[in-house]
C-alpha cells in the first residue's frame, strides 16, 4: 500500500499513514495569520538535507509551489502557528520522516 501524510492546521498535527494504517504522529508549526499554510491535496516533488537556517536539516517540497515539509532551527516554533505557510517539524522528526515517504506521496492539509 502506498504512503501518504496528513496535516491538521487545527491540530499542529502530521500523521503518516501505509494505506489506512496509521504508522506515526508528530507535532508540527504551521502557518500564521498573515500567511497560513494551504488546505489542499499535494505530492512531495523533492527533498533536501542540511540546508540549514530556517529550513532546518531537511527540506520535502510539495507540488504548490514555495511550500514544504521541513525541520527547524526554532524548536519552540512546534505546535504554534508561526511560519510563512510552511509545515514545520521538528529536525529529528523531519529526519525519521523522510526516509519513509518518497518522492510523490500525497499530502492532505487541512483545517
Amino acid at each position: 500500500m502506498a504512503r501518504s501524510i496528513d496535516i491538521s492546521i487545527h491540530k499542529h498535527q502530521l500523521r503518516l499513514f501505509d494505506g489506512n494504517r496509521l504508522m506515526k504522529v508528530y507535532s508540527i508549526g504551521v502557518g500564521k495569520m498573515l500567511t497560513p499554510t494551504p488546505s489542499g491535496t499535494y505530492i512531495i516533488i523533492n527533498k533536501a538535507y542540511n540546508l540549514g537556517g530556517f529550513i532546518g536539516a531537511f527540506w520535502m517540497g510539495l507540488s504548490k509551489p514555495h511550500y514544504g515539509i521541513h525541520g527547524t532551527s526554532n524548536p519552540a516554533s512546534i505546535g504554534k502557528n508561526v511560519s510563512h505557510g510552511c509545515t514545520r517539524m521538528h529536525n529529528h522528526d523531519v529526519i525519521k520522516l523522510s526516509p519513509m515517504v518518497p518522492i510523490g506521496t500525497h499530502v492532505s492539509i487541512h483545517k
